[in-house]
């Protein structure tokens, strides 16, 4: 997978991708990750990106040209299934989008900054708005790495475990069960005894009903 990414402030997702699992799938391969700095399409010497809004307001706009020129160029080296807009306003993200996404080869991330885009990039490049949350940002950066994240830990030769991406919370519209590991006892709390047991299907039919439980109780709309 290759993952472009777009933004006023590249420097501010580098580090993500330089620990843990993102570092791993980039040093195996599996994922490509390259931060492009809109303000060199910028169309004076100034290097703007931004410019006031038609009609007033508060605040600034992404200038259409240094984005159009930008993604037209990275279109005309490959094709993109996805370019997509980190946005407030876009469909919150969630892990069935994930899951989609995972399975695609080329996307592109345009992280939002000021008072947003020029409506017209909408219409000519984003075929995809995601936001991670009701709530707004300074811009998408941050929003672009944990939807990168969120993303690239499900590709296949990433994770140790690959069984572990299947069993997170989301995965089949319930939360996860509680988990233990040693000691048996601590402090008087003990490890239920059903995970002692040895029975396999037991231990699968108790995890079900605890996610089922906590799903219920945290997240009913779930359900």
């Amino acid at each position: 997978m290759r993952i472009d990414i777009i933004s006023v402030l590249p420097e501010l997702m580098e580090s993500p991708f330089q620990t843990s699992i993102l570092k791993r799938a980039v040093d195996k391969g599996v994922a490509e990750v390259h931060f492009h700095q809109l303000r060199n399409w910028s169309v004076n010497k100034h290097r703007q990106i931004d410019d006031e809004p038609y009609g007033g307001g508060a605040g600034m706009v992404m200038m259409i040209e240094p984005i159009d020129k930008c993604i037209s160029e990275l279109k005309a080296q490959r094709d993109y299934d996805e370019v997509i807009y980190l946005t407030p306003d876009g469909v919150t993200l969630n892990q069935k989008i994930a899951n989609t996404l995972s399975i695609k080869n080329n996307l592109i991330f345009l992280c939002g900054h000021y008072k947003g885009i020029d409506q017209r990039v909408r219409e000519l490049h984003i075929t995809k708005e995601i936001s991670i949350g009701d709530y707004v940002l300074t811009g998408g950066e941050l929003a672009a790495c944990v939807l990168a994240d969120s993303v690239i830990r499900l590709l296949p030769g990433v994770l140790n475990d690959e069984q572990s991406a299947l069993t997170d919370s989301f995965q089949d519209d319930l939360l996860s069960p509680p988990i233990y590991t040693r000691p048996e006892v601590y402090k008087g709390l003990e490890v239920p005894k059903i995970l002692l047991s040895g029975n396999s299907k037991m231990i699968e039919d108790w995890r079900y009903e605890e996610a089922v439980r906590i799903t219920t109780e945290k997240r009913p709309d779930l359900l």
